[in-house]
């Protein structure tokens, strides 16, 4: 027995299967256990069971029923490791079924013994000895003379059973009798599909009045002795039910007997199932009507009496061959403690502890989903060895962590599809198979670590991967790591977190990320960023990193060709070339060129050479050409409202004619561009080429308009142009060769 496990119960109580006796004579019993102190001061009982219920009741053990008063005794011999029962003056009435065993005979170990007391037995009566449901061939002699004759099988109490034209219809479809040939003086007679009402003395006859010939034939039907069957709180057990050939194409059953004594089915290969077993049972059926059951994530209520057999209906039916179990649960289990039970969000990830036997830690350790087909499958979804399901390809990895007797796996990009059932096992101890039910969760709840989605490097660039983390992952290790074959490769970090982190912690900006420098076509794949605690892994994130030669929605990139004065335009990327670097939030490396850093201050997406956040580059490039445009509008209104209150008069279209031919003049001699076209494309090709920030001076404020002596339209209006031109010149130079924060 496992350790732990009803210390105080013997290992084996063996005695006799069949007892015979005469009317008014005495038969005695001999039960035998093994020595121990505990089994010698054991209660010892002799009792009678119902059927089919099973109820025992004490005939002898310390007291004595009534109606075995002075004809029934129990003597222990502890130097012998046995006891003895003896019963007197038998009668008809006492043929039955009966338990010999020690300690309370509902729960205490036993065997069950049948006594037959015969009329008046021959000396040559023959005794057959059969299970129950199975089939038993009577052979029966005769002399020459009657080999003509009518065959008959009788009951002792004169009924008959079967004849050479006739059969009884108890024994309809169960009966028949076989007569070799006219050579052969004997005759078979074989029932099948024994009941227990079948049991009792048969005689066979050949031939009429006295010159007939008889058989006396004991047939004793016996129900199965249950196995002994042991399993660990958590763990698992095998149920090997072998029915034999004939039943190969019957349906085939496992049931367990209830307080009532009927039988419920547990799970039958018509498709029937006990939702209480469900996600934790399989039945595999193989040849010679072989089938087993397997039941996993034992609990302490599936301790129990079990019966496996077959039948056209899937359930017990008397008459029909069984197999009997006795289910026993360790309790005092060295499995460990895991959820039963994990929840996970669509789109997030769930990590699964899986235990295995220490002694087999070289042992290769698989995971399974179980699917509630008509017996119950479990396909292989990953295994330590590198295998994994195709459709499972970059969500699902098998960590040897935690070590110690306990593996992780970890699937990922959860989907409503992946709720159910799943199995840890090894290809070691079965015993160590355990059930998982995995549960999505849907509604508000998101995934707390934060990566972009798809990304798209370019070969030869740096690439750079972001993963938000919230808060409550301060003090988590963080990791990146490579997906492959069902394993997840990790790669080298760096923590370069601000010692003042848990105390400044923003819940939006936190960011773990990863660089990868001249990016390679084998770079391609997925890649994971996670959470663990003391080899514990935590939440996941997944990202698939394909590899290029050019740049997402647009044009090859190369940095001898980059032009950064571009105008063909493109949508905004996810892949941002910056002065030959690729700015992504991806999940794809090779791990001799990754490096990770964590960053407590950055927003996930696209990531800049500056210390400053892709939206305050664009801040701080949008307001000072906001100001140089106001400024602008400004001076062009005071110049229109002053020209019209010149009394030269000229026309809208020769006073726009004489602005553009003076003012290309005057500009150069201010230092301004060329053009006034030339300023967006500037600030655009910067933006999105150099991405570098861009704020505006502090202290920036419109001049004040320089009194001047009255002048002519014209001559106002080259000047006021003239102002709008260097001032938008310094502003915009001022905010290249100064960044800072708005």
């Amino acid at each position: 027995l496992p350790s732990g496990l009803f210390p105080l119960i013997v290992v084996f109580l063996q005695g006799p299967k069949l007892v015979a006796g005469k009317p008014g004579g005495a038969v005695t019993i001999q039960c035998h256990y093994t020595p121990s102190s505990a089994n010698r001061h054991q209660r010892k009982y002799w009792c009678r069971l119902q059927l089919p219920t099973r109820i025992c009741h004490t005939i002898v053990s310390s007291y004595i029923s009534k109606d075995y008063l002075g004809r029934a005794n129990i003597t222990n011999f502890p130097e012998e490791s046995a006891f003895v029962v003896n019963i007197s003056q038998l009668s008809r009435d006492d043929s039955g079924r009966y338990k010999c065993g020690l300690g309370i005979s509902s729960r205490g170990l036993s065997f069950d013994v049948s006594l037959e007391v015969s009329p008046d037995p021959q000396d040559d009566i023959e005794v057959y000895t059969v299970d129950l449901g199975r089939t038993v061939t009577i052979n029966c002699p005769f002399k020459r003379e009657n080999s003509e004759k009518m065959k008959y099988l009788f009951k002792e109490t004169g009924e008959l059973v079967i004849n050479t034209n006739y059969v009884n219809p108890n024994f309809k479809g169960r009966a028949s009798i076989v007569i070799q040939g006219t050579n052969q003086l004997m005759f078979n007679v074989i029932i099948k599909q024994l009941k227990l009402s079948d049991a009792g003395i048969y005689i066979c006859q050949a031939g009429d009045g006295s010159s007939s010939n008889k058989k006396y034939v004991d047939l004793q039907v016996l129900e199965p002795e249950p196995e002994l069957l042991y399993g660990e709180l958590r763990g698992s057990v095998n149920f090997d039910c072998a029915l034999g050939p004939e039943e190969t194409n019957v349906a085939q059953f496992l049931c367990r007997v209830n307080s009532q004594g009927s039988c419920d089915v547990v799970i039958n290969t018509l498709g029937k199932r006990d939702p209480a077993f469900e996600g934790r049972i399989l039945l595999t059926q193989r040849e010679n009507g072989r089938f087993s059951v397997l039941l996993t994530g034992l609990k302490k209520g599936d301790a129990g009496h079990y019966l496996c057999g077959a039948h056209p209906g899937g359930q017990q039916k008397e008459g029909w061959p069984i197999q009997a179990w006795q289910l026993f649960i360790n309790e005092e289990t060295v499995i460990p403690s895991n959820p039963t039970v994990v929840k996970g969000v669509t789109g997030g990830s769930v990590s699964l502890l899986c235990p295995y036997d220490r002694k087999e830690s070289n042992s290769i350790k698989y995971l399974c989903r179980w699917e509630g087909t008509q017996n119950g499958r479990c396909p292989l979804l990953v295994s330590s060895d590198g295998e994994v399901q195709e459709e499972h390809e970059g969500r699902l990895a098998l960590f040897k962590e935690p070590g110690n007797g306990t593996y992780t796996v970890i699937l990922n990009q959860l989907t409503t599809q992946d709720a159910g059932f799943y199995w840890c096992l090894t290809d070691g101890n079965t015993r160590w198979r355990t059930s998982t039910e995995l549960q999505i969760v849907e509604g508000k709840r998101k995934p707390s670590l934060k990566v972009p989605e798809n990304v798209t490097a370019v070969l030869g660039k740096s690439l750079e991967l972001q993963c938000h983390f919230p808060c409550k992952y301060y003090a988590f290790e963080k990791y990146w790591c490579k997906w492959s074959n069902g394993e997840c490769r990790e790669l080298p970090s760096q923590d370069k977190s601000p010692s003042q982190a848990l105390v400044t912690c923003d819940q939006n900006n936190r960011f773990i990320s990863m660089t990868l420098n001249s990016v390679v076509k084998e770079d391609e794949g997925w890649y994971w960023c996670g959470v663990r605690k003391d080899h514990n892994y935590g939440e996941t994130a997944a990202v698939y990193v394909a590899v290029e030669k050019v740049a997402v929605g647009s044009r090859e990139v190369s940095p001898a060709n980059a032009n950064p004065g571009a105008e063909e335009k493109v949508a905004e990327p996810t892949v941002r070339v910056i002065e030959n670097k690729v700015i992504v939030n991806p999940r794809l490396f090779a791990e001799e060129r990754a490096v990770v850093e964590d960053t407590g201050d950055q927003e996930p997406g696209i990531r800049t050479e500056t210390p400053h956040s892709g939206s305050k580059v664009l801040l701080s490039t949008l307001v000072p050409l906001g100001l140089v445009l106001s400024v602008g509008a400004v001076a062009v209104w005071v110049a229109r409202a002053r020209h019209r209150k010149n009394v030269d008069r000229v026309s809208i279209r020769s006073y726009r004619t004489d602005i553009s031919m003076s003012d290309f003049d005057n500009s150069r001699e201010f230092g301004a561009v060329d053009n006034m076209g030339a300023a967006p494309v500037t600030q655009e090709t910067i933006l999105e080429e150099k991405a570098e920030a861009m704020a505006t001076p502090e202290g920036n404020t419109e001049p004040e308009e320089p009194k001047r002596a009255k002048r002519s339209s014209k001559e106002e209006a080259d000047m006021a142009y003239s102002a709008f031109l260097l001032q938008s010149s310094k502003i915009a130079a001022q905010g290249q060769e100064e960044p800072s924060e708005v």
